[in-house]
């Protein structure tokens, strides 16, 4: 794809990320010179119409959002031959990078981009949806710390009971199965908490270096998940203090009613506490 390519009056300058189904290009309006994002589906994902769906999802669901910690999306083309959807242009890494580079950011900012990221999954519960797939690369961080939650891909409206057990023998149990809950692997009905418990696994991650389960195989992986007590945050990184290490594992609690009940009572709990123990008490202003 060349750099002088335009879409919809949009022109490519620079590829931002290649995902399986998906690019993400930084691009021009040609009209007003502004920078935004552009995402469009890969050749070969293009004629799907599962992945269009997934695409229209995406930006829907994102499009009803209105929160500084959730990316903006200001406009889907549906396309049939080359959809894509307009973003707000967010440069930064999604934490996944930053982990696993072993970025210091994380603990410089480590207060301030988990209380973005919850303020902004609070957002998205509250208009009714279940993200379904939190994990650190859906978790966008800028170079002072402030964050985006990206892809609604797999959104779910927050179950009320009866019509989702009706449609649920419909559809398949999605997610990404490191981060996933017990719920969720079982195709139970979703509510916050299980967003928290995969916010929690992301956590895990973000102070340890890896996520609380890993497996031999992907149903070692899910069984573990469903059946296994996490170790201690603290035995993989003694520099996590006591206080965080026990508010991961509420969130990893099996039983969802054991969790917090939604990330407001998250953000209550996190206020005070210092993710590491050679934290300065300060905290940077969010």
């Amino acid at each position: 794809m060349s750099n002088e390519m335009v879409i919809g009056g949009y022109r490519m300058v620079n590829l931002m990320m290649t995902g399986q189904t998906s690019q993400v290009w930084e691009v021009v309006e040609v009209t007003s010179g502004r920078h935004f994002a552009l995402k469009l589906l890969l050749p070969e994902t293009v004629r799907s119409e599962e992945h269009r769906g997934y695409l229209y999802k995406e930006a829907r669901v994102a499009m009803a959002m209105s929160h500084p910690n959730v990316i903006k999306v200001l406009k889907l083309v549906q396309d049939k031959n080359n959809p894509y959807m307009i973003m707000e242009f967010f440069p930064g890494k999604n934490l996944k990078l930053r982990i696993m580079h072993k970025d210091p950011l994380i603990k410089e900012k480590g207060h301030k981009i988990v209380t973005q990221a919850a303020s902004g999954l609070a957002h998205v519960n509250a208009k009714g949806w279940v993200h379904r797939d939190v994990k650190p690369d859906n978790i966008l961080v800028n170079s002072v710390g402030e964050v985006r939650i990206i892809d609604f891909a797999l959104a779910q409206r927050i179950s009320s009971g009866g019509l989702f057990r009706w449609f649920r023998r419909r559809t398949k149990t999605s997610g990404t199965r490191s981060y996933m809950s017990p719920e969720q692997i079982r195709g139970e009905p979703l509510d916050a908490r299980a967003d928290i418990y995969s916010f929690g696994a992301s956590l895990y991650e973000m102070v340890t270096g890896r996520p609380p389960f890993r497996g031999l195989s992907p149903n070692d992986l899910l069984n573990k998940h469903l059946r296994e007590k996490p170790t201690s945050p603290i035995v993989h990184n003694p520099d996590v203090t006591d206080e965080m290490a026990d508010l991961i594992l509420r969130m990893l609690a099996k039983d969802k009613r054991e969790r917090p009940q939604g990330f407001v009572e998250f953000l209550a709990a996190f206020r005070n506490i210092r993710i590491f123990r050679s934290d300065k008490l300060e905290r940077t202003a969010t």
